[in-house]
């Protein structure tokens, strides 16, 4: 009865592995579509050299596109973006972060760029220029700096 129970794993963890496989592209029509509208308003000339499709369970996808220039954004499965990190000391795309994120950076922050912004279910995350993590709300309100640790 052991060995019946112990194939049975066996069997469905085989089955279950080329599922959960990731595959890799360079061909955008793989992303869904509000992704490539997102690479086409937000980065016009930026050329995609790969595009790593993560399979999870429940046929629940996710996107993780680099550019050439070394820039990374990740998708969600529905196409929405959940982080973007720029390469190179370059800013991130001002029409993706929020006004009131801007505004606080530019206020408190003067001469440093955005680089990387994080969407989380409840909060942002952006990192700034000169490696300054900070924390602000979904409405953009500041709540902390963030410790490396965090």
């Amino acid at each position: 009865m052991m060995k019946k129970i112990i194939m049975l794993l066996a069997a469905i963890v085989l089955f279950m592995c080329p599922a959960m496989a990731d595959t890799y592209t360079i061909n955008r029509d793989k992303l869904p579509e509000p992704a490539r509208e997102f690479l086409t308003t937000h980065f016009p000339k930026g050329k995609v050299a790969m595009i790593k499709v993560d399979r999870h369970l429940l046929k629940k996808k996710d996107y993780d596109v680099k550019m050439v220039d070394g820039t990374k954004i990740e998708f969600s499965n529905a196409g929405k973006w959940t982080s973007v990190e720029m390469k190179g000391n370059k800013a991130v795309p001002d029409a993706i972060v929020p006004k009131a994120i801007r505004n606080y950076v530019s206020k408190n922050y003067s001469g440093e760029k955005i680089t990387e912004i994080e969407k989380k279910s409840s909060y942002y995350l952006v990192e700034l220029s000169a490696g300054i993590k900070l924390r602000f709300s979904l409405l953009g309100s500041f709540q902390r700096i963030v410790d490396i640790d965090d």
